[in-house]
């Protein structure tokens, strides 16, 4: 019998950041998922610091997917199958970003390699990728910054102009550093960092959260600095009872808690409440946090902050995969739930009290629109006045509803903030 020939030895595995980084980008461009829905069974298996490549390496393909896919339209004469193309994109974004190219291109070929259906086209990937990082790096900078998907950037520019969305786009390929909010009388000169108008302390390259100074004895907690502002609109004071509507997780809960208001916490998600719950306990405050839906909560307040379900348009900055995953199918409904529940919200509001609405989006129909139809719908609301006293607030940024307008091209030199609207509203007190 005729000796049978030793069996070729396996591929080496691909690194695992790359390989989960490919995964993620399966799913966000193939599958029309978020990466918060579907991180968790691609990054578990992986350490801290491959699960933290693996994100980082994500969000710089995804800012950059228009300058990557323009590289690669000239070495390649059609589309190779999506995993293939999403690998390609990667190494692309890596040799441009100045990785060392014998390394970026064996592991991408071998990740391509070791795939069942995909692995003949590992020939391919290995000519593209050495093209690429011979010619990739000194066009790269050439390009010109990366365009919101059609779906999105049109309204946006009908809404805001040209300009102001050019500037927006610079801003989403930035990304975001980090922001936090300080617990009242607390120190936080260890961090350094620098203080911005409205009050929030800007961290840049400010590596694991957790173990940042005061991170555990609850000195602060992350969040944006548009985020911040709702809460300081709001102005909850000692004693009031608050009710924070869709809270987790939990920034403006924590602030109002900070403050010294009786706070109500509500969302519909116990997961994300599970956060809020972590972070109260870490920062030593408290709240009554409760699991249901908003439209079903009685009972009157002070005051009611509603952060109402969003396209979470105006969150591009740290969240690339939005415009990939997303078309836009869908915002009707989120329209109308939103005047649904601000609606509700209102008749939770005790007279004489306010409410402050708020959304993460850059649609006027998420935000102005919502609140002047608002105004035309309830004669016992106006708008408040709070606004020309909040700290660092320019006074073009208020709208001529009396709302606030936050975009992502503002405190460009300052590295920019979250697109946000915010309106307080006052009820009569007859």
């Amino acid at each position: 019998m005729a000796e049978r020939p030793p069996a070729a030895p396996a591929a080496p595995a691909a690194n695992g950041a790359r390989r989960a980084t490919v995964a993620l980008l399966d799913k966000v461009l193939g599958e029309g998922r978020l990466m918060a829905e579907c991180q968790g069974q691609v990054l578990d298996r992986l350490s801290g610091e491959d699960r933290a490549r693996a994100q980082r390496l994500t969000l710089e393909v995804l800012r950059n997917l228009e300058r990557a896919d323009k590289i690669l339209a000239q070495h390649l004469r059609k589309a190779p199958p999506l995993h293939v193309r999403n690998a390609l994109r990667l190494g692309t974004v890596e040799l441009c970003a100045g990785g060392a190219a014998h390394g970026v291109v064996n592991d991408v070929v071998t990740l391509v390699a070791r795939h069942r259906r995909h692995g003949a086209l590992k020939g391919l990937v290995n000519a593209v990728l050495r093209k690429v990082a011979s010619e990739g790096p000194a066009e790269w900078g050439r390009l010109r910054v990366p365009r919101l998907p059609k779906w999105l950037r049109k309204p946006l520019v009908e809404a805001w102009g040209a300009e102001a969305m050019t500037g927006m786009e610079a801003a989403h390929l930035a990304g975001a550093p980090l922001d936090v909010t300080a617990k009242p009388g607390a120190d936080l000169s260890a961090l350094g960092g620098e203080t911005l108008p409205t009050g929030s302390l800007r961290l840049r390259d400010a590596g694991q959260v957790s173990a940042l100074p005061g991170f555990k004895a609850g000195a602060w907690w992350v969040q944006d600095a548009a985020a911040a502002m709702p809460a300081k609109l709001l102005n909850a004071q000692a004693g009031e009872s608050v009710l924070d509507l869709c809270a987790a997780p939990g920034g403006k809960t924590l602030q109002m808690a900070a403050a010294g208001a009786a706070v109500t916490a509500v969302d519909i998600s116990e997961g994300r409440l599970e956060r809020l719950r972590e972070n109260l306990a870490r920062t030593g405050l408290s709240a009554t946090v409760i699991a249901g839906d908003a439209l079903e909560i009685t009972g009157q307040f002070d005051g009611v902050l509603l952060d109402a379900p969003c396209s979470a348009t105006g969150t591009i900055r740290r969240h690339p995969d939005l415009p990939q995953a997303k078309d836009g199918a869908g915002f009707g409904e989120l329209i109308e739930l939103q005047a649904q529940m601000l609606a509700h919200a209102w008749s939770l509001v005790k007279p004489g009290g306010r409410l402050v609405y708020c959304t993460c989006s850059l649609l006027p129909d998420e935000g102005e629109c919502q609140v002047e139809d608002a105004l035309d719908m309830f004669p016992d609301m106006s708008p408040g006045v709070q606004l020309t006293a909040l700290d660092g607030v320019d006074q073009n940024w208020i709208t001529e509803e009396g709302g606030l307008r936050l975009r992502p091209d503002y405190w460009a030199d300052r590295g920019g903030m979250d697109g946000f609207y915010m309106a307080e509203l006052r009820k009569s007190a007859e």
